[in-house]
């Protein structure tokens, strides 16, 4: 698995997560979905962001 390919699943995590956390903040739904989904995704954005710099030092860039 190719390092792009590690940044883009990180990214792509992410944004599932904000995409569920809207659906279901716009139809109404329940606050402690709201609350558990943004608190996955601050974890998720995390992650990522410790994978893009891993990459980046991998690379030596």
């Amino acid at each position: 698995m190719s390092t792009n390919t590690i940044v883009l699943i990180a990214c792509l995590a992410v944004a599932v997560v904000l995409l569920l956390g809207l659906a279901n903040m716009l139809r109404g739904g329940s606050a402690s979905v709201s609350q558990r989904l943004m608190r996955l995704r601050v974890v998720l954005q995390f992650v990522a962001i410790l994978v893009i710099m891993g990459v980046l030092w991998w690379r030596g860039g």
